[in-house]
Parts: C-alpha cells; sequence; structure tokens
C-alpha cells in the first residue's frame, strides 16, 4: 500500500488508430464548415439519421451563428467499431465586448463505407 501523498502511476492513454484519426478529422471538418457558415458542406457530412433528427430550419440556424465563433474539440471516445464521439466547445459571439459565450455538447462521427458522417451534431 503506498504512503499517504504517494503518486499513482497514471496509465498513458491509448495510442489512437487509424479510424480514431479519421473519425477527428471529420469532426474537425464539420466545425470548419460551422465556423464558416458553409451549410452545403456540413450537410454534405450528416448521417442520413441526422438529416431525419434535424430540421431544414434547425439546420440552417445551426449554421448562421455570425462572426467570431470558435471551437475546439476534446479527445474523443470509441463508442463501437466505427463510431466516435467527441467533447466539444463552441464559442460563440459575444453578446458585450470581451464576454464570449461558451457551449458544452458532443459531435459523433459515424463511419459509413469509406466515408465518416455526423450522426449527431453539437446542439448549441
Amino acid at each position: 500500500m503506498p504512503g499517504f501523498g504517494a503518486a499513482r502511476k497514471k496509465s498513458p492513454p491509448a495510442k489512437p488508430d487509424r479510424d480514431y484519426v479519421s473519425a477527428l478529422a471529420a469532426a474537425d471538418r464539420f466545425l470548419h464548415a460551422w465556423q464558416d457558415e458553409d451549410k452545403e458542406a456540413g450537410l454534405m457530412m450528416l448521417s442520413d439519421a441526422a438529416k431525419q433528427r434535424w430540421s431544414e430550419e434547425q439546420v440552417e440556424q445551426f449554421f448562421s451563428k455570425g462572426e467570431n465563433v470558435a471551437y475546439e474539440i476534446s479527445r474523443g471516445k470509441k463508442l463501437k467499431t466505427g463510431r466516435y464521439a467527441f467533447s466539444v466547445a463552441l464559442f460563440g459571439p459575444a453578446p458585450r465586448k470581451g464576454h464570449g459565450r461558451e457551449h458544452l455538447a458532443e459531435i459523433v462521427v459515424v463511419r459509413n463505407g469509406e466515408e465518416w458522417e455526423i450522426d449527431k451534431l453539437p446542439q448549441p
């Protein structure tokens, strides 16, 4: 038994596999489309299931955020083969000078054949 205050060794994080890296890149491309208000590029990346869950009006609103938006993607986790979830922070325009809004959400990326699609959008 280690003594009081003894440091515990943490296991190093598992090395990401090729699918993880591809899924992360897809999440980044999608969020970049959001940042650029590129609805067409974003729509092309949505899975059929995501398209059924989100109305055209909701997608339009999601991609119409205005200037000074940004995002951060945190380390993801494998949900099952071909399916990954990433925590994201979406930063919106500042309602007052110097005070931006942050929204924590999740994006889910799923493999469909050779392509990666967004199956769950980060809801702001």
